[in-house]
């Protein structure tokens, strides 16, 4: 009987406590709160994105790629015409093993801007040159054409 009255006693206390005093199990957020706690996250996952790519959005990165592409382009086209180093020499298609004169892989005809054809650099004694519209990579001290990029110039 003194259990069941301490019991009761401890619920009536309980109860007869303001509602300020009593901790909340649950707080409930308004529709307005949610929205502005949602659009809130979002923002800071743009914002740590940007910073992650350095302030800068993909669209603008894909846009300042192509008009680099576009420019490197448009320097390409001011380019005079192939002067060959022999003057019987017509073009004719040339294939990896093929043997070069020495005249079509002097300093006139080097690439030495690999970046802007997109190429890797040579290896020793190698050296991309111009052969009409194409890029050959050519071993300088045989002459041989180790790779063909064709119409790429």
């Amino acid at each position: 009987m003194l259990m069941r009255k301490s019991i009761l006693l401890g619920l009536m206390a309980v109860t007869a406590l303001p509602a300020t005093a009593m901790p909340v199990a649950a707080s409930a957020q308004t529709r307005g709160e949610i929205r502005r706690d949602r659009q809130e996250l979002r923002e800071d996952r743009r914002e740590l994105r940007e910073d992650q790519r350095g302030g800068e959005s993909a669209r603008e990165i894909r846009r300042d790629r192509r008009e680099v592409l576009r420019d490197s382009r448009e320097v390409r086209r001011d380019r005079v015409a192939y002067v060959a180093p022999y003057r019987s020499w017509t073009y004719r298609v040339i294939t990896p093993g093929y043997r070069l004169q020495p005249g079509f892989y002097g300093s006139r005809y080097t690439i030495s801007n690999y970046g802007t054809y997109r190429l890797r650099a040579p290896g020793i004694n190698q050296r991309w040159i111009r052969y009409g519209d194409d890029l050959v990579l050519v071993n300088i001290r045989n002459g041989r054409v180790l790779q063909v990029i064709r119409n790429r110039y």
